[in-house]
């Protein structure tokens, strides 16, 4: 996976990106980001999607519009135009390969969807099935492979955190520290279906009384555990090469947020993957923009340890060694004046750029400017 280019699809005007080890999408709300990475799954796993449509019996034969229709949701189809055009890696993606007979099963991309919260609503994850047509095919697809892990994925343990052997012990601390507080997450069964429960002390939570950030979290934590810790036979976690997270950060604390940026950097460094973010946080470019300047350093491994409090002897040291060889890059989806959604690269996020979608980081940290500026000028004028 090395480019992706969309003209004219949907919202989406002219979009190119060149992805990096991590790539991170930063933008407005309905700003084409989930579009544009949609559209980049059903690219490179089209022949996982069909054969998945086949298996859960949807009638598409060889209809393109109830294919796409399925595929984004309910009544998506009329975003794909007579223009479209997509690219990746140099070779067109025709609207017409969509329907054709699966050459094979393999699915390389997984896919956390924004709203992934609504695979867990309950306490469970729903089955592909359970969902209404207004459901675009990434979250069935998450909700499903979340359920089939729940259910075989875990032996004969009730306890999904802390769970054994699926998390480094450094990032299952972090997550504790930050999140749960020392509060377990088991499975009990509850009007003959098996449900997330929050032990505190002697009380069991229902999923609905879970703080925001718990509740956000949860299926987050379980994709983390899909791609990583020992081989399953449920989870073929070999099987991918590529991640997309959807606004990794919903709910969380900025220091839970630190958190995930290290699991994200495990997925990279221990599982091989290329990782794909799009998020409304600063935190994440805040780690970027460090990555880049502590490059430039002779020093720059120390300061990494420092930027992550990692002390001596941590294996966190292990698993950030090397991490300097991998590419962060980042892309700004902006509206031009025909109201098309353009993408443009803003991997240098330098502070002093002239350009402020550079220098503002795609407007993530434009009210921290302008507060210091506003701070500072009143302030000046004071004395």
């Amino acid at each position: 996976m090395n480019n992706l280019k969309i003209s004219n699809l949907g919202p989406l005007g002219d979009i190119n990106i060149d992805f990096g080890d991590l790539t991170i999408l930063v933008g407005p709300q309905a700003s084409g980001k989930s579009i544009a990475l949609e559209t980049l799954k059903l690219v490179v796993d089209r022949d996982s999607v069909i054969e998945n449509l086949d298996r859960y019996n949807y009638i598409i034969g060889h209809n393109i519009n109830k294919i796409l229709n399925v595929y984004y949701g309910d009544g998506m189809a009329s975003i794909w135009k007579e223009n479209t055009s997509i690219k990746y890696d140099g070779h067109n993606f025709a609207k017409e390969q969509i329907p054709l007979k699966p050459k094979s099963n393999a699915e390389t991309l997984f896919y956390v969807p924004a709203q992934r919260i609504l695979s867990i609503a309950d306490g469970r994850p729903k089955n592909f099935m359970e969902f209404d047509s207004s459901a675009p095919y990434i979250h069935r697809i998450f909700s499903e492979t979340l359920r089939l892990f729940m259910q075989n994925g875990l032996g004969t343990s009730t306890t999904i955190f802390p769970l054994g052997n699926r998390l480094k012990s450094h990032l299952k601390k972090s997550f504790n520290d930050n999140i749960f507080h020392n509060a377990k997450v088991v499975m009990e069964e509850r009007s003959g279906q098996k449900k997330m429960l929050l032990q505190v002390d002697d009380v069991n939570i229902p999923f609905m009384s879970w703080s925001a950030g718990q509740k956000e979290f949860m299926p987050l934590l379980m994709a983390f555990y899909c791609l990583s810790g020992p081989p399953s036979k449920v989870i073929r976690k070999e099987k991918y090469k590529y991640v997309i997270i959807e606004e990794p950060e919903m709910g969380l604390h900025p220091r839970a947020i630190i958190s995930v940026i290290l699991q994200m950097i495990e997925l990279m460094q221990v599982g091989g993957y290329k990782v794909i973010i799009s998020t409304h946080s600063p935190v994440f470019l805040e780690f970027a923009w460090a990555f880049n300047l502590l490059n430039d350093s002779s020093n720059k491994y120390e300061g990494l340890y420092e930027l992550f409090d990692v002390p001596v002897g941590s294996p966190v040291r292990d698993m950030l060694a090397g991490l300097f060889e991998k590419r962060i890059k980042t892309y700004y989806f902006r509206r031009n004046g025909n109201g098309k959604v353009n993408s443009i690269d803003i991997s240098s996020l330098d502070a002093g750029d002239t350009d402020t979608i550079v220098s503002e980081w795609g407007g993530l940290s434009a009210f921290a400017s302008k507060s210091s500026e506003v701070v500072a000028k009143y302030l000046i004028d004071e004395n």
